[in-house]
């Protein structure tokens, strides 16, 4: 593990987070705590979820629900993406709902329930228009005919019909429309088949703060747990959130070179005036993405300095310019903040990097310590 370099979790800011956007749904939510949370700690972040409110979790494979459960983690939770061939005995001994999105998959889920001799817990999945997982056109009435023969069976209960937006930042687009439209139509026949599920969720992070047709009875709160705001705003943006990761790390080595001096690889850059470098144990082995470098910027010395040159799987150069930077001296790489007078965020680095904030916090490699700021007493 890398010592040198530490993401800090403020738990307090994730509870924070599920109350604010409580206040702005008023449904039941679903913490979505799947990659590790997000990079943030999946088994902690529940906890500090599930004590400020949320009521559901969400992970994406037995794996990560099965980690859960055996950290003491037992609030509802959904897993929704499996091969057929997976052990869903495990998830049904666990009291895991299990996302179906094909027969093939119900199939497989009904013989491990039969094997145990009690019904497994599943939520149907409707393709609206993502193309990735879920039942679409004639497999969803299928897939819904099925379920419903299996419940009567006693080899399921139907806990839930969900699906999953394209693209809600943008609140009554006619895509949006459109896909609510042909949920509630799946929704539709899902009831006409006798089918009465508990729960119906549509809405990510962005429709659930903008978009109260997609709200239903509950949202499943991915990327604003964590504190981003699903428009884009680099801060706290409306709806309050608070960044909940702050990365950071200190200097390991300095050195005062002339003009000219080649910095990194290449060497793709070069200093035009006598500056200050600043070597950091962070590469892109940690998650600093490689095509950041000459774009991005860190904070140390009290203000924003350039990541100069390539960077390197495990170290990078700043540009101190003539900051009187020593060995040992802190530098935050992103965190909580607005403006260029306070650290970089999270979102400022997936601009630098032309992705999302998702892949950046889900970037942060293994070897980087997680310090989890306020954790308190279990809650399952």
């Amino acid at each position: 593990m890398n010592t040198l370099a530490e993401a800090v979790v403020d738990l307090e800011a994730i509870a924070g987070n599920v109350r604010a956007i409580t206040s702005v749904t008023g449904t039941d939510l679903m913490a979505v705590v799947k990659a590790d949370g997000f990079g943030h700690g999946a088994v902690q972040v529940a906890r500090a979820a599930l004590r400020a409110g949320a009521t559901w979790l969400g992970v994406t494979s037995a794996a990560e629900a099965l980690t859960l459960r055996a950290a003491g983690v037992t609030a509802p939770t959904l897993s929704w993406l499996h091969r057929p061939t997976d052990d869903f005995g495990k998830l049904i001994n666990a009291g895991v709902d299990v996302g179906v999105s094909t027969t093939t998959h119900l199939h497989s889920v009904v013989d491990a329930a039969h094997l145990l001799g009690v019904p497994a817990m599943v939520q149907l999945k409707a393709d609206t228009g993502l193309s990735r997982n879920g039942a679409a056109g004639d497999d969803w009435p299928e897939l819904v005919g099925w379920a419903r023969k299996y419940e009567r069976e006693g080899g399921i209960r139907v806990r839930g019909v969900w699906s999953h937006l394209i693209d809600a930042d943008l609140p009554g687009t006619p895509e949006l429309n459109r896909q609510v439209a042909t949920f509630e139509e799946a929704l539709r026949i899902a009831r006409s088949a006798g089918l009465d599920p508990d729960l119906v969720h549509l809405a990510n992070s962005a429709a659930a703060l903008s978009a109260p047709r997609t709200r239903f009875d509950l949202c499943r709160i991915g990327i604003a747990l964590y504190g981003v705001d699903p428009f884009g705003a680099s801060g706290p943006g409306e709806f309050g959130l608070q960044a909940a990761m702050t990365l950071r790390t200190s200097v390991v080595n300095v050195k005062r070179v002339p003009a000219g001096t080649g910095v990194s690889y290449g060497p793709e850059h070069v200093t035009d005036a006598p500056t200050t470098l600043a070597l950091l144990p962070l590469g892109y082995a940690d998650g600093l993405p490689r095509v950041t470098g000459g774009r991005a910027a860190v904070w140390l010395g009290g203000r924003r300095c350039p990541i100069v040159g390539r960077i390197a799987m495990d170290q990078c150069v700043v540009d101190a310019g003539d900051l009187p930077v020593t060995i040992g001296d802190p530098v935050v790489v992103f965190g909580p903040g607005e403006g260029d007078q306070n650290p970089p965020t999270v979102v400022e680095w997936a601009r630098w990097a032309d992705t999302n904030p998702h892949e950046i916090l889900t970037g942060i490699g293994p070897r980087v310590a997680r310090d989890h700021l306020h954790e308190r007493a279990r809650i399952s």
